[in-house]
């Protein structure tokens, strides 16, 4: 009885670690525009501004290949803030360099320089 009762366990275990491994979202956030990108507000737009802008001078310092994971992760925070869009936004990166395009130029001509890229699209890891 022991043993069967083990066996289950480890069935269990197993399968729990199974759904654990998953690394889609369940919920991506917003659904995609017609497009397919990601719906992205004033609000949520404005704010990544203000979340890459601080960043800048970092970036510039740690050069290209540390900034560029220290760009993503400011990226992914700011998509996990912004509705849980990290998925969307993986598949869609060009729509980051749309909505700073749009809402603030400058911040993003700046990263373009400080992380040695043609776009912000290209430095962003994706799916």
């Amino acid at each position: 009885m022991f043993t069967n009762l083990r066996g289950f366990a480890m069935v269990g275990l197993l399968v729990v670690a199974g759904c654990a491994t998953s690394t889609e979202a369940p919920n991506p956030g917003l659904p995609p525009s017609t497009a397919g990108a990601p719906e992205i507000s004033d609000e949520a737009a404005g704010h990544l501004c203000e979340m890459m802008a601080p960043d800048l001078d970092n970036w510039r310092a740690q050069g290209v290949t540390v900034a560029r994971v220290s760009f993503n992760a400011t990226v992914q925070n700011w998509a996990a803030r912004s509705g849980g869009i990290n998925v969307a936004v993986a598949r869609n990166r060009e729509v980051i360099d749309t909505v700073t395009q749009q809402h603030c130029a400058d911040v993003r001509q700046q990263a373009v320089q400080a992380l040695n890229v043609p776009d912000l699209a290209s430095a962003l890891a994706g799916v």
